[in-house]
């Protein structure tokens, strides 16, 4: 027995040295070989790698000293240039976020602990995308929720919030790892969720990104030129001297009095909590609308609506056609297409519904917002007449004409993204 437990010893012995060669074999291999130049200097004699040294660290240290012994002026300078180089690299990484359609990117999404947010895809334009689309008045669509979280893919039953818009559904903890709803967000959404009002998602909240990438170089030409910074927040004089700039680059001639008033109008609309500024996010997607206004057709935008938006849609229009017979007045049209907006009927907000007025053909069909007084000459009978008002519009003529309003109702901000018709 001793020999055999001798014998033992000895093999385990022999594999142990045998482990510690190949380990100390295989860290020679993987480490890197020293640069023959080194080696070279090193066999001609390390006399003169020493004086190299030295020359070295003088050098540095008199750099050091020259630095040292420089004006306070060099100094700002440089500190000037630095602060230039990172403002320029804040707003390239702003421009880059605002071409990948994320809109407004979350102070703290460097967080390690964070989800990677998803990547936006821009959609495309169809052959067909102009083409009528037939939606069945009478026949209900019925979208079912998804099972299981956009993010996690996990089903939790009635942990899951779902979007008003689509019909994806969410975790609260998933939307706080990703970054993309701050405290209040979450709390609005574990409120309204399951609500008739409803919440939009990141993805529906978003209107910038039902733009094509043809759409956004647009608009982002029209922003450098107008010197607009992403993300940042807008004062009435700062979206002044844009709507300014605008009109003299597409129009070569200044605002009217009338005009400016407009615009102030507009900030009023887009500042319904009268923080004296107007959010990036507010202002993006005020000037979305205006590019869809402008280079889409009616056909195309009611293509962008959802199954739950054209249901809603249905819901309003057969409220008010009351004889059943498919058609409405142009007055009911106009009151059913405040109906998307019920969430600001609030409070001082519920006047601001009230009395929006009619869009005007300023700025190459971009949509003006604001309130308009009850005695101004656009709220007058005058403008519109009584025939108008009671001209028939069918379900496929409401559908093409409340698709604009419908969009804009879908951000979860209580800003007006659109002039209502009164």
């Amino acid at each position: 027995m001793g020999v055999l437990m001798s014998k033992k010893q000895q093999v385990e012995k022999v594999q142990k040295c045998n482990a510690v060669v190949s380990a100390f074999q295989a860290g020679i291999k993987d480490r890197p070989a020293p640069p023959k130049q080194a080696e070279g200097e090193t066999e001609e004699g390390q006399g003169s790698a020493k004086p190299s040294t030295n020359n070295d660290e003088k050098n540095a240290e008199e750099t050091e000293q020259d630095e040292t012994d420089n004006s306070a002026g060099p100094s700002t300078s440089q500190q000037a240039s630095g602060s230039t180089r990172d403002e320029c690299k804040v707003n390239q990484e702003a421009w880059s976020r605002l071409r990948d359609g994320k809109g407004v990117e979350p102070e703290d999404l460097d967080k390690s602990h964070q989800l990677t947010p998803p990547a936006f895809v821009r959609p495309k334009r169809e052959a067909d995308d102009d083409q009528p689309v037939d939606v069945e008045l009478k026949k209900k669509e019925q979208p079912t929720s998804d099972e299981m979280c956009d993010v996690c893919e996990v089903w939790t039953a009635d942990d899951l919030y779902p979007c008003r818009i689509c019909t994806r559904v969410f975790h609260d903890g998933c939307l706080r790892e990703l970054g993309y709803l701050r405290a209040e967000a979450l709390q609005e959404m574990r409120d309204t969720a399951h609500t008739v009002t409803g919440w939009s998602c990141y993805y529906c909240d978003n209107l910038n990104l039902l733009l094509t990438e043809e759409e956004m170089y647009s608009l982002m030409e029209t922003f450098k030129q107008c010197k607009i910074i992403p993300e940042s927040c807008l004062v009435s004089d700062e979206l002044l001297q844009y709507r300014h700039f605008a009109s003299k680059q597409q129009f070569d001639k200044d605002l009217t009095d009338e005009q400016e008033e407009e615009v102030l109008a507009q900030f009023a609309a887009l500042d319904p909590e009268k923080k004296g500024h107007i959010e990036w996010s507010d202002f993006l997607y005020f000037e979305s609308l205006a590019v869809l206004r402008k280079f889409r057709t009616e056909n195309s935008m009611v293509r962008l609506l959802t199954a739950k938006e054209r249901n809603k849609a249905r819901s309003v229009f057969l409220g008010l056609d009351l004889d059943e017979d498919g058609v409405i007045t142009r007055a009911e049209c106009r009151q059913a297409q405040q109906s998307w907006f019920h969430k600001l009927n609030k409070d001082s907000q519920s006047c601001n519904v009230r009395l929006m007025g009619l869009c005007s053909p300023m700025n190459c069909g971009i949509s003006h917002v604001g309130p308009i007084c009850e005695s101004s000459p656009a709220s007058s009978g005058s403008e519109r007449s009584k025939t108008d008002d009671s001209r028939p519009v069918t379900w496929a003529d409401f559908l093409r004409e409340s698709a604009i309003y419908v969009l804009a109702a879908r951000p979860n901000s209580s800003a007006m993204h659109i002039r209502l018709p009164l």
